[in-house]
């Protein structure tokens, strides 16, 4: 038997993002969201208000990066999400994040956060929310790489549980894709 929720803004996993941005001086700013997801092969979609600080800013410079919480920084992702920016400037350096400019895109990087979108905007619809960009270019840090390529062995991504409110990490590999599905028949 199965319970009915009704509508609701549930999908399993949603990544923990942390969006990039520079204002119009160059000052840097982060926030925490979680309800977005690839909605092309080269194309992100996101859902955020326009009140946040980080919109602001993607709306004035048109360029960001989307970067991934990762187990070894919950608590400052979350932070990012608690925070301001409109109220809180330096809640970068209070999370203790360090920043360097992206080659692809004028936008800050986490050096602490080993992968990253580079992301230029194709459009936002503020009465929704929805947000919509283009990848420019994804990068990531040589230590979760093996043999040139992501390797979840050595890095943990963290997704949002928006039904119960927490943090979880990836787990193990449990299958092959473009494999396993070739047993049956």
């Amino acid at each position: 038997m199965r319970k009915d929720f009704g509508a609701k803004p549930w999908t399993y996993p949603q990544a923990v993002f942390v969006i990039g941005t520079y204002d119009e001086n160059g000052n840097a700013d982060a926030m925490n969201a979680a309800w977005g997801g690839l909605s092309d092969t080269t194309e992100l979609t996101l859902c955020l208000s326009p009140g946040h600080k980080t919109v602001k800013n993607i709306l004035k410079k048109r360029e960001f990066t989307v970067s991934f919480g990762d187990v070894d920084h919950v608590v400052e992702c979350d932070y990012l999400g608690l925070a301001s920016g409109n109220s809180v400037p330096d809640k970068i350096a209070k999370a203790g994040f360090h920043i360097v400019k992206a080659e692809h895109v004028d936008a800050p990087l986490f050096e602490e956060l080993p992968m990253a979108l580079e992301c230029r905007l194709k459009s936002y619809n503020a009465e929704t929310g929805l947000l919509v960009a283009d990848i420019i270019n994804v990068n990531a840090d040589e230590r979760i790489l093996t043999d040139g390529t992501i390797d979840l062995s050595k890095w943990t991504p963290i997704v949002f549980d928006g039904v119960n409110h927490t943090y979880r990490a990836f787990g193990p590999v449990v299958g092959k894709a473009f494999s396993d599905g070739k047993k049956i028949g």
